[in-house]
């Protein structure tokens, strides 16, 4: 690309995210649209209390909301990064099923990454994504 023809989508049903430093969904024409980190976040960007389980499964619902918003859904997505907090296999086992019950058996590419911590305090699952346009 010789100019910029990056589309820049930050969908009203999620926070801002330019204070943090990233947008929620950029496209361009013939390439694949990649979402930013998702999280359990509130309208402001504030992480949600909660146990993990509740974190992943607001986390899949931002995401949602991130691919929404540029036209796609879960069924476009090809990869995904994953980082959880101090992982462990009942984490594991919980982020397995929320994937499932999301992509059926139609699972994205994924790497996982266990980290001793992420952007804020409070934060213990981050999902990222990589969408392809029919």
């Amino acid at each position: 690309m010789t100019t910029d023809q990056r589309t820049i989508t930050n969908p009203a049903a999620l926070h801002d995210p330019a204070p943090f430093g990233y947008s929620h969904a950029v496209s361009a024409p013939g390439v694949p649209v990649f979402i930013g980190g998702q999280y359990a976040s509130d309208a402001t960007g504030a992480p949600l209390p909660g146990d993990f389980a509740t974190q992943v499964d607001l986390a899949f619902d931002r995401l949602r909301s991130a691919l929404e918003g540029v036209g796609l859904g879960y069924e476009h997505v090809v990869r995904l990064g994953t980082f959880i907090v101090d992982h462990d296999l009942d984490k594991l086992e919980i982020l397995g099923k929320a994937l499932h019950a999301r992509f059926g058996d139609r699972l994205p590419a994924q790497t996982l990454s266990g980290v001793a911590s992420l952007a804020l305090p409070g934060m213990l699952f981050e999902v990222d994504a990589v969408a392809v346009r029919p």
